[in-house]
């Protein structure tokens, strides 16, 4: 292979956040303290130059290495999403990181490479290319995970991370090599072809990799029975890395999640779809259960992280057109709303005081206005309130299954979003019914943070309002699959 064959358009928004890592890198010999705040300046420019490369490219539909690395709409629509992600991470981490007393330069180069490992993933036309980019996300948010070295639980939440996760990879791995057992290649492409001519004696192997591959794509977006991580591990990290964990990673997992089970697997749908139904329903079930039950918030978004996982899994079983437009536009509307909710988290601790529990937020609404509004936003779109987005992308899911039969499986999921409404009115009513004094940091001197909370309230409010727009796009990214 010589350059003149390397598509460097499908490598340029990749190429783009690999440099500006190289740059943060080397930036960071040179800054101390408060200034490697310019670290995260210089991160933001390279997300942005990569979201926004992807985006210029929607219509070249381009693809190289022998059609293992494409960037398809489908692919600019996530690496969007995630970009998108990352540059509200980074701007709710240069004020998180100076108040917990973790000004660290390779804390931004570690976040830009778990950005581009999950694009990587988004853009795999591959099972092996996918696994690298999985395995490059991945380390680096184990890094992420434990870099609060002062933090006892920090250090716990990566230590779990990283055996589980290691774990996870193994079966992930292993589903790859029956993958190339059975058809003989790990391009994408070929497998779906050759699903529609396979023999009475591959059919056994094949279902055994797409089981393999399901439980490490079941890890990665906490899916149940593979969530066990996900509460500890959210409580433990950092804040803003549990955020971009709660967004980031579970948006490049549902692309290649839908990628490969919603194309390249299509013709095993009939036998793998009853497996998803039932992780749709489980992750519903007991990540709402296990919700109501939360003193501490992080903890209460991780198990809500698991029950809207479950929601979007819905879009997997009804696999068609119309339930993966509901997924790339569900998970749009879920990054929102939960990168928001996040942000809320931040704004309520302050130094040596975390202010964790949902206690801590009794009279929040009165005494901070401002955070109050953005928070009642927030927890009314991930309860599925109309006029939000959260409301509107389960209206999308469920449509969708609806269409495909699945009506015991949209009863079982407006039951659960019935429930989950609950424990997200639990803290809007401690924040407006609740007395309680104590101060918080808030936003004051946060212009960072408050740019965050303006664009993720206003993100999900017009989501919801004017959502056909992004349906459109999200449609016509999936339909580039086929």
């Amino acid at each position: 292979m010589t350059l003149t064959d390397i598509s460097w358009l499908a490598l340029l928004p990749g190429m783009i956040l690999t440099v500006t890592a190289l740059v943060v890198l080397v930036a960071d010999l040179f800054m101390e303290g408060p200034d490697r705040e310019g670290l995260g300046w210089l991160g933001i420019v390279g997300l942005g130059g990569a979201g926004l490369a992807s985006a210029l490219l929607w219509t070249a539909d381009a693809g190289g290495f022998g059609g293992s690395y494409v960037l398809d709409r489908f692919a600019i629509f996530f690496n969007v999403i995630i970009c998108l992600t990352g540059i509200l991470t980074l701007l709710m981490s240069m004020d998180y990181l100076s108040s917990i007393g973790l000004e660290s330069g390779e804390y931004y180069v570690m976040l830009l490479l778990a950005v581009l490992g999950m694009m990587v993933m988004a853009q795999a036309n591959d099972l092996i290319v996918l696994f690298l980019g999985l395995e490059l996300m991945s380390v680096a948010v184990y890094v992420l995970a434990g870099i609060w070295r002062p933090e006892l639980r920090s250090s716990e939440a990566a230590l779990k991370y990283f055996l589980l996760g290691a774990f996870a990879s193994g079966f992930l791995l292993f589903g790859i090599a029956l993958a190339f057992g059975t058809f003989g290649t790990t391009l994408l492409d070929p497998i779906a072809s050759q699903l529609t001519r396979i023999s009475a004696e591959q059919r056994p192997m094949a279902l055994a990799a797409a089981g393999l591959l399901l439980i490490g794509f079941g890890f990665k977006v906490a899916a149940v029975p593979f969530h066990s991580w996900a509460p500890d591990v959210y409580e433990g990290a950092p804040t803003s890395v549990t955020a971009l964990m709660a967004v980031g990673v579970k948006a490049a997992a549902f692309a290649a999640f839908a990628r490969v089970f919603m194309y390249a697997l299509a013709g095993l749908a009939v036998d793998w779809s009853g497996i998803v139904w039932l992780l749709a329903v489980l992750s519903m079930t007991l990540g709402n259960a296990a919700a109501i039950q939360q003193h501490n918030i992080k903890r209460m978004l991780a198990y809500s992280s698991i029950a809207h996982a479950g929601y979007l899994l819905i879009g997997l079983v009804a696999a068609d057109t119309q339930g993966g437009a509901a997924v790339l536009y569900g998970t749009l509307a879920y990054a929102m709303m939960t990168l928001g909710a996040f942000s809320v988290v931040i704004a309520v601790g302050r130094r040596g005081e975390p202010n964790e529990q949902i206690s801590d937020y009794a009279g929040l609404g009165f005494r901070y206005p401002f955070l109050g509004a953005c928070m009642t936003v927030f927890m009314l779109s991930l309860g599925g309130i109309p006029l939000f987005a959260g409301f509107t992308g389960k209206f999308f899911l469920f449509s969708a299954a609806i269409e495909q039969g699945y009506v015991w499986l949209v009863v079982i999921a407006a039951l659960n979003s019935v429930v989950s409404i609950y424990y997200y009115l639990a803290v809007l009513m401690q924040m407006y019914m609740g007395e309680g004094a104590g101060a918080v940091q808030g936003t004051t001197d946060r212009p960072y943070l408050t740019a965050t909370l303006l664009f993720t309230s206003v993100m999900t409010i017009l989501l919801g309002l004017f959502p056909q727009w992004v349906l459109n796009l999200a449609t016509e990214a999936f339909r580039s699959l086929s």
